[in-house]
């Protein structure tokens, strides 16, 4: 699967390589806020504090914690379990997604000066979870982009 982003912006498109399946509006430059609109679905990402939080109508569906404030690293928890996303190297745009030590997924720039990114997570994570991930990852770019860090 693919992403593709908005020229000038963080939104961007997610797609099977045919067909869009879902869309991330960026609700503000100024702070981290997303619109995800997956199928028929509206989910809302937002930063909470030193946290980022996945809601539904239905209430929180997933957050993080960053564990060292310094490092590339976010600890994602969903349905009772944690999975940390963390940047490959520090030199390298690519994160990857652990369960544990084991990588499970991965999400990386098709390019040196793109936010164009393939990515490969577990299949048995639902849509919105996966669509949230690939949210954190554009946010984190994000800041090292405003910051000329990375």
């Amino acid at each position: 699967m693919k992403v593709i982003p908005k020229a000038w912006s963080y939104a961007f498109s997610v797609t099977d390589g045919t067909e869009p399946i879902a869309k991330a509006v960026d609700l503000s430059w100024w702070r981290d806020k997303g619109e995800l609109r997956i199928q028929d679905d509206i989910y809302t990402a937002r930063r909470d504090k030193s946290s980022y939080v996945l809601e539904s109508a239905a209430g929180v569906l997933a957050r993080t914690e960053r564990p060292r404030r310094w490092r590339r690293e976010l600890v994602i928890e969903h349905s009772g379990r944690r999975y940390t996303l963390r940047a490959k190297s520090a030199f390298r745009r690519e994160f990857q997604l652990l369960e544990g030590p084991m990588k499970i997924g991965s999400i990386s720039p098709e390019g040196l000066f793109t936010r164009r990114a393939a990515f490969e997570l577990p299949t048995m994570f639902p849509l919105f979870l996966q669509v949230f991930i690939i949210w954190l990852v554009m946010m984190l770019w994000k800041h090292e982009d405003m910051s000329g860090v990375g």
